[in-house]
């Protein structure tokens, strides 16, 4: 099992999850984190850690966000190791709670299901 990274990162990257994670398995693109599911221990620490409320274990994962699955193990062999010196987003706070963020996404860095 792992734990996953939902539309609700995108544009706002906080990265407090990177900061609590045991063994490293997060992945930066320009405007999100992804989780490796390779990597991931199923530990949980991102969840609580996470001030977005964007990561969800993999069995709980609703219906509606189920293409950060694919999305997370797509993307997560393509990026670059996040690490713990990461800054929020500029505009984090203003994107924080906004629906449909994954539309904002261009191209291969959108989900399967969300790309046109």
């Amino acid at each position: 099992m792992t734990h996953v990274v939902t539309e609700q990162c995108v544009r706002c990257k906080f990265a407090e999850c990177v900061t609590y994670c045991p063994v490293a398995c997060f992945r930066e693109g320009d405007t999100f984190l992804v989780i490796d599911p390779e990597e991931c221990i199923d530990c949980g620490n991102c969840v609580e850690a996470c001030p977005a409320d964007a990561i969800y274990p993999e069995d709980e994962l609703p219906p509606e966000l189920r293409p950060a699955l694919e999305w997370n193990a797509r993307l997560a062999p393509l990026l670059p190791l996040a690490t713990a010196d990461l800054r929020p987003l500029a505009e984090a706070d203003a994107w924080l709670g906004r629906p449909d963020k994954w539309g904002t996404l261009a191209g291969e860095q959108a989900p399967a299901a969300g790309r046109p």
